[in-house]
C-alpha cells in the first residue's frame, strides 16, 4: 500500500461582493489536496485556500509549489500517514500546510470529514458563533444586521474602516437602540484602517457602544504604537492580521509581551495550520490573553475542520468567527448547518464529492 496525494480546484463565487477596508471579494480560489492509498479506498480532504492580501503564500506561483508538494510526497512511496509532515511545506506556505495538516488528520480517521472526536463533531453540540456584518452602504449594513438579529445571533461582528466613520458610529447607535449590551456582544473589525494619529480619539467615540473588543485598529508591523493604545483604548483590543508571518516562537512571545492585547483572532489558513494555532492559543492562555479561533473564508471543507478543532476547546458561550459558511453560492456541499447562532454539524449529513 502506497500513499498518493493529489490535487483539484475550485472558484468560489460569493453571493456578494465581500468588502473589507483592503477592498472587495467577489471569487476565492480554494485548493483541496486529496490523499488516499491504493487498497482501503479512504480518502482525506484538506483544503489550501490562500487569501488575497493577506495569506503570505497568495502568489503566482502557489500551483507550482503545489505540484511539486504532490511529486516529493509520492515519490517516498510511504505506506503510513508521516508524523513529521511539516518537513514537506516550509512556514512560508501556510495555507498549503493547513491543507496538508487537514488531509492527514482527515486520511487517519477514515476520510470521513471527523477529524476529532468531540461533542460538536458528534452532532452533540453547536458552537457560538458571531453574524458577521460586511461592509457596504448604509443600507445594505441596516439590512445585515436586521437580518442578523431576527436570525437568533447574541454576536454580532461588523467590519468598519470602509465607509464613514460618522455613518458607522450611526450604525452601530442603531443596533444599541434595539440590543443593550447584556442582550447582543457587539465586536468589530478595522482591519488595520485607522490612521495612527486618528486612533485614540476613535476608539473612545466606540466605547460608547460598549463594544467587546475591537480588531487590529492600526496596520500591523507597528508594535510600539500598538502596545500604547492597547494600553489607554477604551475598547478590549485584538490582534489578528499581526500575527500573520510570525512563525517563530519567540517571535511569537515577543509581540505578546510587548503588545499585551486583550485577545488573539486565530485563522489558520494564515497561521500555518491547526497545530500553528494551538501553539499561539498556549502562549496567550500563559500571559491571560483571550482567543478566538475564525475562519480566513475557506469553504466548507477547510471551515469544518477549524471548528472542529475549536470544539477541542472549552469555548462555552464565547462566539467563534465560524458564520462564514453560507457566503458562497457554491460553496462545497457539507452537513455544517448555522441555526439561531450556531454552528452544528451533523455526522451522517451528505458531503459533496470533490474533484
Amino acid at each position: 500500500m502506497a500513499l498518493r496525494l493529489r490535487y483539484s480546484c475550485r472558484a468560489l463565487r460569493f453571493n456578494f461582493p465581500a468588502r473589507t477596508s483592503r477592498g472587495a471579494l467577489t471569487e476565492h480560489v480554494a485548493w483541496y489536496l486529496h490523499l488516499s492509498d491504493d487498497d482501503s479506498g479512504a480518502e482525506g480532504i484538506g483544503e489550501a485556500a490562500p487569501l488575497a492580501g493577506l495569506s503570505p503564500d497568495h502568489r503566482p506561483d502557489f500551483e507550482a509549489r503545489l505540484q511539486r508538494l504532490c511529486q516529493e510526497f509520492n515519490d517516498l512511496g510511504l505506506a503510513e500517514a508521516p508524523a513529521n509532515w511539516q518537513q514537506f511545506v516550509e512556514p512560508e506556505w501556510p495555507a498549503l500546510r493547513f491543507g496538508l495538516e487537514t488531509a492527514l488528520l482527515d486520511y487517519q480517521r477514515g476520510g470521513r470529514h471527523q477529524l476529532f472526536d468531540n461533542a460538536f463533531s458528534r452532532g452533540e453540540a453547536g458552537l457560538p458563533i458571531n453574524g458577521l456584518v460586511w461592509m457596504g452602504d448604509a443600507a445594505f449594513m441596516q439590512e445585515q444586521i436586521r437580518k442578523k438579529l431576527a436570525e437568533g445571533y447574541r454576536c454580532l461582528k461588523m467590519k468598519i474602516g470602509g465607509i464613514d466613520f460618522d455613518t458607522e458610529l450611526t450604525l452601530l447607535r442603531s443596533i444599541r437602540e434595539v440590543a443593550s449590551p447584556a442582550e447582543l456582544v457587539l465586536r468589530v473589525d478595522a482591519n488595520g484602517a485607522f490612521a495612527l494619529p486618528d486612533a485614540q480619539r476613535k476608539l473612545e467615540q466606540l466605547s460608547e457602544f460598549q463594544l467587546h473588543s475591537i480588531e487590529q485598529p492600526i496596520k500591523a508591523g507597528q508594535w510600539p504604537a500598538l502596545a500604547a493604545l492597547c494600553r489607554t483604548s477604551p475598547v478590549p483590543i485584538a490582534l489578528d492580521e499581526e500575527l500573520i508571518g510570525l512563525t517563530d516562537l519567540g517571535q511569537q512571545r515577543a509581540l505578546l509581551e510587548q503588545v499585551q492585547p486583550a485577545y488573539v483572532v486565530l485563522k489558520p489558513t494564515l497561521l500555518g495550520g491547526l497545530a500553528a494555532a494551538g501553539q499561539w492559543i498556549a502562549e496567550a492562555t500563559q500571559r491571560n490573553i483571550g482567543w478566538w479561533m475564525t475562519s480566513a473564508l475557506e469553504s466548507n471543507v477547510g471551515l469544518n475542520a477549524i471548528s472542529q478543532y475549536t470544539a477541542q476547546y472549552p469555548v462555552g458561550d464565547f462566539a467563534q468567527g465560524l458564520g462564514t459558511g453560507q457566503l458562497y453560492h457554491n460553496n462545497v456541499g457539507s452537513p455544517l448547518q448555522v441555526a439561531g447562532g450556531y454552528l452544528h454539524y451533523t455526522p451522517l449529513g451528505h458531503w459533496e464529492q470533490l474533484g
